[in-house]
């Protein structure tokens, strides 16, 4: 078994509430858990408009797999112009 996790953390633009931030992550969080069948959550940054912290995790047969789901899941965020996102850590273990 192999499991695979990201740290992502997301500066987002042009958000001017609270109530704004969540509704971007929320879609996001749910987005990524039905493509990908990953466990999603926000894992920071609460309190804070302009940024959140997203953690994946992902469990596969092989090693070639996870790297290639996890790869996806940080192309999907590329190509969001809602915010910028970069890998704050990246792990893959063989269990």
């Amino acid at each position: 078994m192999v499991v695979g996790a990201l740290e992502l953390h997301l500066r987002l633009e042009g958000v001017g509430s609270l109530k704004e931030k969540r509704a971007i992550v929320r879609s996001l969080v749910d987005r990524l858990r039905r493509r990908f069948c990953a466990s999603v959550a926000e894992v920071g940054d609460h309190d804070l408009w302009g940024n959140a912290a997203i953690g994946v995790a992902v469990v596969g047969a092989d090693v070639r797999t996870v790297e290639s789901v996890l790869s996806q899941v940080v192309e999907v965020l590329d190509s969001d112009p809602r915010f910028e996102a970069s890998v704050a850590r990246r792990e893959v273990s063989v269990v």
